[in-house]
């Protein structure tokens, strides 16, 4: 997939295999661009909702692992346990939260998302959903296409170990 036309000053070079190539830093420019405007409209989305985003962030870790207590909650966040606390109590206290003693160990506290969370981020993953779909409808169906391999070839290189290349610099298109 070439970029070159989506690159401001875009420069293109030859791999040696005949394959036009973008310099890293014009491609990793032109990524991040397109992952701002992204988020951009994932978080209009998320505006109409009431609840603050750190808070739907709160949630949203809370139900996707289930043993959370607050200490967890607090890694997870990378802020000290009380403050994870007071953002509990928060969530709580609009009913979106509940603390619950561990049926294993009466000692440990689980944080539980209530109906009325799960109901919120259902309607938030809609909406969202709704607007990335919307910009993919302006979009010609072979770009949405090229999106996906792209997308998809991202996602497995981030997710790999990095392979050694003769020349880092060079990446095939």
């Amino acid at each position: 997939m070439r970029f070159a036309a989506a690159l401001p000053g875009g420069h293109q070079r030859d791999d040696g295999r005949g394959h036009q190539v973008e310099r890293p830093a014009d491609l990793a420019a032109a990524i991040d661009a397109a992952a701002g405007t992204l988020i951009a409209v994932l978080e209009s989305a998320a505006l109409r909702h009431q609840v603050p985003p750190t808070q739907l962030r709160v949630l949203t870790l809370i139900c996707g692992r289930p043993e959370t207590n607050v200490n967890g909650l607090a890694e997870l966040l990378d802020v000290v346990p009380s403050s994870a606390s007071r953002l509990c109590d928060r969530l709580e206290a609009t009913g979106l939260l509940r603390r619950v003693a561990d049926p294993r160990d009466r000692r440990e506290v689980r944080l539980v998302p209530t109906a009325a969370a799960l109901t919120l981020l259902g309607e938030l993953a809609e909406r969202r959903q709704r607007a990335v779909q919307a910009v993919l409808d302006r979009m010609p169906v072979r770009m949405q296409h090229e999106l996906l391999l792209a997308l998809a070839g991202f996602a497995r290189a981030a997710t790999s170990a990095p392979e050694q290349q003769t020349d880092p610099a060079v990446q095939t298109a």
